[in-house]
């Protein structure tokens, strides 16, 4: 089985290069986030008709997020409990975000999730998203606690660099969100919550993210910010992962590449 996760950066834009994705790498479960639509905005018939089913949730014109699985679809879920809510505005009341959706696909209970920005340091925005990544650490421990060899990734667009070595320049990230003391700590809480990075070990060095400005993609400029954490039983399935980057070229590309890990049977 193939899992992967890829920010797309709008769906509707760009449905030919992930259904090309997904026929040309044989990917069976993609994580997709950023979908950029409404439900129903988002472009079904194009995954279907190369025999995927989709679960999305999507709000509006801003974040999305999807599941599209060739080996089934099963118990949705749209959030986890207690995901904090956002108000873009002072004086309005926080409504909720699409981006956290949950489902079971080929026996993986696979999470598509896409974790707030953070803005800047001391905006409200990044407590926000120290709350929301706390809420699924406490759901994430939960899941193994019930059942400790429950088959379980998290996968997506993690808005954190978590070493050093995931920016091209520390100095450049120096006074930045992304690799601020709590938003580390944030990601290693996952991690100690029994969730191994396993796409590291066979990726070391690479980025998964390059900014459209400044040529950062030629000149290697990058940080690795998606993730698949996966349970320990997940974990010991693993055979293999990599970072596709030739999905990051050429026109009309998203700003993310794709990351893709191999499961043995």
């Amino acid at each position: 089985m193939r899992l992967a996760t890829w920010n797309v950066n709008s769906v509707r834009t760009r449905v030919d290069r992930v259904t090309a994705f997904l026929e040309r790498s044989g990917v069976d479960v993609l994580a997709i986030q950023e979908t950029k639509c409404r439900d129903d905005q988002f472009p079904h018939m194009p995954f279907e008709a190369i025999g995927y089913e989709v679960a999305h949730v999507g709000l509006n014109q801003w974040n999305g997020v999807a599941i599209v699985s060739r080996v089934g679809i099963e118990d949705v879920q749209i959030g986890f409990d207690g995901m904090p809510s956002w108000s873009a505005k002072e004086g309005l009341d926080p409504a909720p975000e699409a981006r956290a959706i949950g489902a079971t696909c080929g026996g993986v209970r696979t999470w598509s999730l896409y974790v707030p920005n953070g803005r800047q340091l001391g905006d409200p925005h990044l407590a926000y998203k120290l709350d929301w990544l706390a809420a699924l650490r406490e759901n994430a421990a939960g899941w193994l606690a019930a059942d400790a060899d429950a088959q379980i990734a998290l996968t997506g667009d993690w808005n954190i660099a978590p070493e050093d070595g995931d920016v091209w320049d520390m100095a450049v990230f120096a006074h930045s969100t992304h690799v601020s003391p709590p938003e580390r700590a944030a990601f290693a809480a996952v991690v100690e919550a029994g969730y191994a990075d396993v796409v590291r070990p066979h990726t070391p060095g690479e980025y998964t993210y390059w900014d459209y400005t400044q040529l950062r993609f030629p000149r290697r400029e990058g940080m690795r910010i998606d993730f698949a954490l996966c349970s320990p039983a997940l974990a010991a399935r693993v055979t293999g992962a990599e970072i596709d980057r030739q999905e990051r070229k050429g026109k009309g590309a998203s700003d993310h590449a794709p990351v893709v890990v191999d499961l043995a049977d």
